[in-house]
C-alpha cells in the first residue's frame, strides 16, 4: 500500500457524519477512494445523500493533513492497516455493513483464521466467572490449538479470557475502545504487550484517540463481528456485553450464554438471552464444539505447568510467599519484595501463564 492512497484510506474514517457505510457508497460511486478527496464541492453536492454540509466536511483539507500524520505514526511503528477493498480484509468482518472501512491492527495473527470466538462479559466478574473463563476457554485449546480468542481488554470477563487464552498458548485479540498510544486500563498493559507477541491488539481510532464512552460501544460491532460467535460468560441486565450479543444476533453469528442462579445480578444479563431464545445455554466447551460443529483435532496436547525448577529466584520467592499465606494482594506482595508495582505485574502475569498463580479480583494472588 503506498503511503499516499493509506492517506487518503485513513482520511476517508476521519470525514464527520459519513460513517461507514456511506462511506461505501462514496467510494462506489467515485471508482476508487482518492477521487473522493479530487472532486469539487460544486460536484459533491450533487451527489444524493452528501449535501451541502458533508461536502464541505470531504473538501476540508485539514482532514488529509492529519491522515498524513497519522500514515506516518503507522509506518514508523509497523502497524498493518485493513481497508474494506483489501483482499485480506477480514471476511467475517466483511460480511457486515456496519464493519469499519478501515482499521489498524497490531501484532502476528491471522485475522482470517479458521476459528475465531469472541468472549465477553461484566467488567465486575465473580471468581466463578473468571474460573469458567478458563474452564471454557481451556478445554476448547485442548481440541483447537489454532483457535483465537477475541475481546475488549477491559476489566473482568475481558482481561480473563486474554490471561486465559495466552496461559493455554492460543492466540488472543483486543479490539481497542482508543489509539495505540493509550492503554486502558492501564494495570492491564503487560497483557496487552503479551498480547501482541501472541495475537495482536485492533483499533479503528486513531493512535491518539483516548478512551471515550462512545468509543467502547463503537467497538463491540468489531468484537461482534470478527468472530464466528460470541460467549457471554456474566453480565447484569445491562452493559456493553448484552450490546455486542445484539450485534452478533444481528449479524446472524451464534451467541452462548453460561446460566447462572435466578438471584445473581451478574447472571441476569445470561438468563435472560437464553430465556429469550438469543443465546444457547453453554456449561463448557463441548456446548460450543458442538454448536459450531467444531471437530476436536485428534492428538490433543495437554498444557504442562512449568516446571518448578524452572523459576528464576524471585520467582519462587513469590511462589513460597504466597504457598505460605494462603493469598496475597498486589501490594503486600510489592512491600515484602520491595519492589515497584510495574516490574511485580509482568514478573505475576509470567507466573499465570506458567500455570503457578491465579488472579482474583481486588489483585488478590493465589496458588492455581
Amino acid at each position: 500500500m503506498s503511503e499516499l492512497s493509506l492517506k487518503h484510506k485513513i482520511a476517508l474514517g476521519l470525514i464527520p457524519r459519513i460513517g461507514d457505510i456511506n462511506a461505501r457508497k462514496l467510494v462506489a460511486h467515485f471508482g476508487s477512494v482518492e477521487a473522493i478527496f479530487h472532486e469539487p464541492y460544486r460536484n459533491l453536492i450533487k451527489i444524493p445523500g452528501i449535501g451541502s454540509g458533508i461536502a464541505k466536511y470531504i473538501s476540508d483539507r485539514s482532514y488529509l493533513e492529519i491522515a498524513e500524520k497519522e500514515a506516518d505514526y503507522i509506518i514508523e511503528n509497523n502497524i498493518r492497516t485493513y481497508f474494506y477493498l483489501d483482499n485480506d480484509y477480514p471476511f467475517r468482518l466483511r460480511q457486515c455493513d456496519d464493519s469499519p472501512v478501515v482499521f489498524f491492527f497490531m501484532g502476528k495473527c491471522d485475522l482470517n483464521s479458521a476459528k475465531i470466538l469472541s468472549v465477553v462479559g461484566t467488567r465486575n466478574a465473580t471468581t466463578r466467572g473468571r474460573e469458567l473463563c478458563e474452564k471454557i476457554i481451556g478445554g476448547l485449546a485442548a481440541g483447537h490449538p489454532d483457535l483465537i480468542i477475541v475481546s475488549g481488554l477491559a476489566y473482568g470477563i475481558d482481561i480473563a479470557s486474554h490471561k486465559a487464552a495466552l496461559a493455554n498458548n492460543l492466540q488472543t485479540i483486543g479490539v481497542l475502545g482508543h489509539g495505540f498510544k493509550t492503554t486502558y486500563p492501564a494495570i492491564h498493559a503487560s497483557t496487552a504487550k503479551a498480547m501482541v507477541k501472541n495475537g495482536g491488539l485492533l483499533s479503528d481510532f486513531l493512535s491518539d484517540a483516548l478512551p471515550e464512552r462512545n468509543n467502547f460501544l463503537k467497538r463491540n460491532r468489531i468484537i461482534a463481528g470478527l468472530s464466528d460467535a460470541t460467549l457471554v460468560v456474566e453480565s447484569g441486565n445491562k452493559g456493553g456485553a448484552l450490546i455486542t450479543a445484539d450485534i452478533a444476533n444481528s449479524y446472524n453469528r451464534d451467541v452462548f450464554a453460561v446460566p447462572g442462579r435466578p438471584d445473581d445480578q451478574w447472571s441476569d444479563g445470561c438468563n435472560n438471552l437464553i430465556r429469550n431464545n438469543k443465546a444457547a445455554l453453554t456449561e463448557c466447551s463441548d456446548h460450543i464444539e458442538y454448536f459450531l460443529n467444531w471437530k476436536p483435532e485428534k492428538s490433543k496436547q495437554p498444557v504442562q505447568r512449568t516446571l518448578f525448577s524452572e523459576l528464576d529466584e524471585t520467582e519462587r520467592i513469590i511462589y513460597e510467599l504466597v504457598v505460605k499465606e494462603g493469598e496475597l494482594t498486589i501490594d503486600t506482595i510489592c512491600r515484602s519484595l520491595e519492589m515497584p508495582v510495574y516490574k511485580l505485574s509482568a514478573m505475576l502475569l509470567q507466573m499465570e501463564f506458567k500455570g503457578l498463580l491465579k488472579c482474583y479480583p481486588g489483585n488478590v494472588y493465589r496458588t492455581a
